[in-house]
């Protein structure tokens, strides 16, 4: 049995901690120990982390400073594999993976590295990447992107889209919302953290054209970003949009709405347009890096369209608003892709062969 130790900052709401949460829960027993070391205990996926995934809470808020608990941590556990699940954290760790010769390394990109990340001094520690056995990449995209711009070994990386858990969507979607719509709209849903990449200001301004429409945008999420965004929904005059903040179930959100926007600027490979799948709604999505073209599956499950075209795009959402699409064709799309029980089989056949 291989003991794997993997590293987050927090199980706060994300793509990173979803995914590995549900690889926590549903690696084999029989051949996998999971361990889970956290700067901070906290985050709603605590909530859904098994019994058995012990913690290690290192009581740190800055990810620099963390790996002076880390590295004591591996040498005292002495785990067959380290899996880092957050790029900071892997950049920092990476000069000194050779001096754990008995350990394997594995990192789980989140992003296109070069679009995300801005910092002078994580980009520099990008140069020892390839210390990495084995790396991760959601999409095509981040693996293009790492060969590319930052001259990984093409044989370290393997592409392994995000795990989709729809049991726990299943539970979470049919709970009841909290208020009630206005039947006489069309709602619209969009998700995400409130920061320039997630394009949020590009949806206000597609809404703008969808003013005298009986069209409801609702945006969920937090973020440094907010002011601006009201601001900009101030300026704009939208009575027709939402800011609802974080919200502990999204899934419902998704559930009751009539169609999901992604509208981000680049992703890495969006969980939550894997999860406005699973809860049978059809996606309207900006034609950006990330994935996105391995998600959708044109007029079965959603559309990609230029978000900078206005225009064309509050078209889009106004012809897919009254069309009508079937919510188990567009689950089926999802699952018969990105279920948790394909997804975990990959990560499994990699960690065993390591």
């Amino acid at each position: 049995m291989k003991t794997i130790l993997f590293i987050l900052p927090d199980l706060n709401q994300g793509g990173a901690e979803r995914v590995i949460t549900t690889l926590c829960n549903e690696l084999n027993r029989e051949l996998f120990k999971p361990k889970l070391v956290l700067f901070k205990k906290e985050g709603f996926y605590l909530n859904n982390l098994k019994d058995d995934v012990e913690i290690y809470e290192l009581n740190v808020s800055r990810i620099r400073y963390s790996i002076f608990k880390i590295i004591p941590l591996i040498i005292k556990l002495k785990p067959d594999i380290v899996f880092t699940g957050w790029g900071e954290i892997s950049s920092f760790l990476s000069p000194l993976i050779p001096f754990f010769s008995k350990t394997k390394f594995i990192t789980r990109e989140t992003n296109v590295v070069s679009k995300h990340v801005i910092r002078k001094e994580i980009l520099f520690f990008y140069k020892f990447y390839n210390n990495f056995h084995q790396i991760i990449a959601q999409s095509d995209d981040m693996k293009n992107d790492l060969i590319q711009n930052f001259n990984i070994t093409e044989n370290k990386i393997i592409k392994i889209n995000n795990p989709i858990d729809f049991d726990m969507i299943n539970k979470m979607k049919i709970e009841k919302l909290n208020f009630e719509y206005d039947k006489s709209y069309k709602k619209i849903v969009a998700i995400g953290n409130l920061s320039p990449r997630k394009g949020f200001d590009l949806l206000l301004n597609v809404m703008n054209e969808l003013k005298n429409e009986s069209i409801l945008l609702t945006i969920l999420g937090a973020g440094a970003f907010k002011d601006e965004l009201e601001n900009q929904k101030k300026q704009l005059g939208l009575n027709n949009v939402i800011f609802k903040g974080k919200v502990d179930n999204p899934f419902s959100y998704l559930f009751n709405s009539d169609l999901f926007i992604l509208s981000s600027r680049y992703e890495g490979f969006p969980n939550v347009l894997l999860e406005a799948g699973a809860c049978g709604v059809y996606s309207l999505a900006n034609n950006c890096p990330g994935g996105i073209n391995e998600i959708i599956e044109i007029g079965i499950n959603g559309e990609i369209f230029p978000i900078e075209n206005y225009k064309g795009f509050s078209n889009k959402i106004k012809d897919i608003l009254y069309q009508k699409h079937d919510k188990q064709k567009i689950e089926q799309s999802i699952y018969s892709r990105f279920s948790k029980e394909i997804i975990i089989k990959e990560y499994e056949e990699i960690l065993q062969n390591i």
